[in-house]
């Protein structure tokens, strides 16, 4: 027998997230006025728009609006929704998954959509060759071991039904499987869109999404263009959405105030942040919206010196990390773990590795590098990331750890990172971790898991320690609402494993700002968007359309 997701209470009963209407569109703004276009500008180019392999700050909310999956999120909320599945099933064990697809869903070639898109997305999402840094968040289907092993090409856990209904079997209870749904790593792709661009498909980027990339010109712009067959009648509101690359942050700030710029996408520079608070004109453009987020330093375990956990724990205590929410106008709290103080699961108490430069160069000795090492630190080349690594240069400095700087593009790093011998240390500014939906899962799995220490993944600190990874995947078999907070205390109990092996710096929480120009419509939570990270396009609208 199965039960029909009708209501949230059976949702609430299987202990899984609960979603909106099953039509999965919420009203659209009576304010809202169709048409327009506006400019956000990014210092670096995009690195890819491939939904299997984007995973930063500037492509995250571009490919959420080219793309769509079975699930989806209330705008400017964490609130799950229906997405390309119209309606689902989940067996009375939490099993079984079975999807019911919208009818006349239109990729933007024109073909209709399927059940064998859908399963074809998820095994190419999940196969090796793709690389995907998401990978490991499929983990739960079955067939996951065999196809991520290389000894299958499909996942034995997906079964089409028919053209409209698709069947997703788990190996083991997942009380986050729905939120994977909703993740841009389970967008829909069309097979034969792949297959003609091959390397190339994330520079052409074709999904079923509220827009479809018009133009890109390498190094200067991207233009994405409204889908007049959009499945969600009435959006989007815009008529396109142009991004230019190149742009210096202080150099859009001052577009912005000029009225050529829409939404500044690095957000204030941090050295204008006092001028512009200070200006009630400004200060009446900014907004800020709070985030499951977390800045660290990567320490590469499969590197020298810090394949030594004693050499790690001295940098961890090395850091002054309140001295560095200095840096960006304290707009963060030091952190001590990998979670952020608001996400359950967080450790009340905790205090991790107090600032000690003395007992870190006792640590040092102790590990037989009394008078320090050399090493380089990689970094973001973006405001304020380059001054951050400069503060945490200083305090390595101090214990006797001469560290070069790296600084590079955004995706430079990103690629360092994916090598196990490339990046020993990585800050992680402008990359660092806000979660991909609310769950203390999603703070471990890519970033520190077993899974995601491969090539091209996100765990750059090449971390895996097999006991954690085990705990991890009883956590999250907790289906039971009345093991809400045992499931939690499990999740306490492995980032304090996580800590006692030190692969990180946890540095600080920021909480999020950022502008929008006087012409800009839609409610402000859209502006600071926790899933569409940093803007929900598809419901945003301009106010002078003629």
């Amino acid at each position: 027998m199965k039960k029909l997701l009708t209501t949230s209470a059976l949702v609430a009963a299987l202990g899984l997230p609960q979603f909106a209407t099953a039509d999965g569109h919420s009203g659209l703004d009576p304010n809202a006025k169709s048409g327009g276009n506006i400019t956000i500008t990014y210092k670096d180019d995009v690195a890819t728009l491939d939904p299997a392999i984007g995973y930063d700050w500037q492509n995250w909310s571009m490919i959420k609006s080219l793309y769509d999956g079975l699930m989806d999120y209330e705008p400017g909320t964490t609130e799950l929704r229906a997405g390309l599945a119209e309606s689902y099933e989940i067996s009375d064990d939490g099993m079984v998954f079975t999807f019911k697809l919208r009818e006349g869903v239109k990729f933007h070639n024109g073909r209709v959509m399927t059940a064998d898109d859908v399963k074809y997305s998820l095994d190419r999402v999940t196969n090796p060759t793709t690389q995907s840094p998401g990978a490991g968040f499929f983990g739960s289907i079955a067939g996951y071991d065999a196809i991520s092993a290389g000894e299958s090409e499909t996942l034995s856990g997906v079964k089409v039904i028919d053209d409209l209904t698709v069947e997703i079997t788990l190996s083991r209870p997942d009380a986050t499987f729905l939120h994977v749904m909703g993740l841009n790593f389970a967008s829909v792709v069309a097979k034969e869109a792949v297959e003609e661009a091959g390397a190339d498909f994330g520079k052409t980027a074709m999904g079923t999404g509220a827009f479809k990339l018009a133009d890109w010109t390498i190094g200067q712009k991207l233009v994405f263009e409204k889908n007049a067959d959009y499945w969600r009648a009435g959006l989007p509101y815009l008529d396109s959405v142009t991004f230019e690359v190149g742009q210096e942050p202080i150099v859009a700030l001052l577009r912005l105030q000029n009225g050529e710029v829409d939404v500044p996408g690095d957000g204030i520079p941090p050295a204008k942040f006092q001028e512009v608070m200070s200006d009630p004109a400004q200060a009446a453009r900014v907004i800020e919206g709070g985030q499951l987020h977390t800045g660290y330093i990567t320490l590469n375990v499969k590197m020298p010196p810090f394949d030594n956990v004693d050499v790690r724990k001295a940098v961890n205590m090395a850091i002054n990390k309140e001295r560095i929410t200095q840096v960006i106008n304290g707009r963060a709290v030091p952190a001590n773990q990998p979670l952020p103080p608001s996400m359950p699961g967080y450790t009340e108490g905790y205090e991790g590795y107090a600032y000690d430069p003395d007992a870190a160069m006792e640590l040092l000795a102790n590990a037989g590098f009394a008078d320090g090492f050399e090493t380089e630190l990689f970094v973001m080349n973006t405001d304020p990331n380059p001054r951050i690594a400069q503060a945490i240069q200083q305090d390595l400095a101090k214990i006797g750890i001469k560290a070069s700087i790296q600084s590079l593009a955004q995706a430079s790093v990103i690629a360092a990172g994916g090598e196990e011998d490339q990046a020993p240390m990585i800050w992680s500014g402008g990359m660092a971790w806000i979660a991909d939906f609310p769950d203390a899962s999603n703070f471990y799995g890519p970033i520190l898991g077993c899974d995601g220490a491969v090539q091209g993944g996100w765990n750059w600190s090449w971390y895996c320690n097999s006991e954690a990874d085990a705990m991890a995947v009883e956590a999250d078999s907790m289906t039971d609402p009345a093991k809400v907070e045992e499931r939690l205390q499990m999740w306490s109990d492995v980032y304090m494993k996580v800590m006692e092996d030190a692969p990180w710096v946890p540095v600080f929480n920021e909480q999020r700002y950022t502008m929008k120009s006087e012409r800009m419509g839609g409610d402000d939570k859209l502006y600071v968007d926790p899933v569409s990270i940093p803007v929900n396009y598809d419901y945003v609208w301009v106010n002078d359309v003629q």
